[in-house]
């Protein structure tokens, strides 16, 4: 079955390149073995999707094109599917493959390990792969578990404006946003968005997992100017919380919260299983101590203890 499936992409890949024009599907049944054998026309539609859906998951470019009479023909451009000469040593080349182990979302993984084959038949070099080996301690991961991520990357590489649902940590229901997107960008394990908020005419970041349903397009350009990255990143890391202005007064109980251990100031053990920390005080921070719950109590400064507070009770209201 296997051998079968590989001979017919070939087959079809070869077909698609051979041409200089669009080939129809009628064409291509009547060109391929194993389409001549297919059942139906519904059984060879199947079979056809689903290898032109996978020659383009292998990182051939695929054309749809329709000609005068209306047909839908299909064909590999020669010059769409070469790369130039590739000169990488052998540090780039073991870049390229760690980057490409990276991404646990299906479809971005697809994409990056096509993208490593058509590199390595262009020459690339072979690197040794320290992660590939079944006793590696550590491996590489940019988990993305939120539906709204691949619209949103999608939508920020084409410059489209996006409406989403989208609800705040300290608000009861989600509101609409329309949102033109600038960058994806993860920090802490969690992904944001930012982007120009259209309602309220400024910057807004976002974080992915408040965004609730579906993520649409809408039709138009930006009316807003795109920053500069490294400024966008700025602007990101300001909002989750990475630059910080002063400093905070927890409680923590003890053996919780390594996260925010590793980022104290100092730490002053209270006994009776809890400790005291200083910590750096930043936009976004209390977002952050609510994921710990019970197990952190806000000292000082006041305004971020009120700030926890209304994000706990928002939770327990649902």
């Amino acid at each position: 079955m296997a051998i079968a499936k590989a001979e017919r992409l070939m087959n079809l890949a070869l077909c698609l390149l051979g041409t200089r024009r669009p080939l129809s599907k009628r064409e291509l049944r009547s060109s391929i073995e194993a389409y001549l054998e297919a059942g139906s026309d519904d059984s060879f539609n199947r079979m056809f999707e689903r290898d032109k859906d996978d020659l383009r998951e292998l990182g051939l470019v695929i054309e749809t094109v329709e000609n005068l009479d209306g047909e839908t023909g299909y064909l590999a451009r020669r010059d769409s599917n070469r790369l130039p000469p590739i000169q990488l040593d052998a540090e780039e080349a073991a870049a390229l493959g760690l980057a490409a182990k990276v991404w646990q979302q299906a479809r971005l993984a697809g994409a990056a390990s096509g993208a490593l084959q058509k590199l390595r038949a262009a020459g690339m070099p072979e690197a040794e792969d320290t992660y590939d080996t079944p006793h590696s301690a550590l491996e590489p991961r940019i988990p993305v578990h939120e539906a709204a991520f691949e619209p949103l990357m999608l939508a920020c590489r084409d410059r489209r404006p996006v409406v989403f649902e989208y609800r705040k940590a300290n608000a009861a229901r989600p509101e609409t946003r329309q949102v033109e997107p600038w960058t994806l960008e993860c920090w802490r394990g969690h992904w944001y968005l930012a982007g120009w908020d259209r309602g309220r005419g400024a910057e807004r970041v976002f974080r992915l997992s408040r965004i609730t349903g579906k993520v649409r397009s809408r039709a138009g350009a930006f009316t807003a100017p795109v920053p500069d990255v490294s400024t966008v990143r700025e602007t990101v890391e300001s909002w989750a919380g990475e630059t910080a202005t002063r400093s905070a007064l927890i409680r923590l109980r003890t053996d919780c919260g390594y996260p925010l251990r590793a980022r104290a100031l100092s730490v002053r053990e209270l006994g009776d299983g809890w400790d005291e920390l200083e910590i750096p005080y930043g936009h976004g921070l209390d977002a952050w101590l609510v994921e710990f719950g019970p197990d952190v109590v806000v000292r000082e400064p006041a305004d971020l203890r009120a700030d926890v507070v209304d994000r706990l009770r928002a939770v327990a209201k649902g």
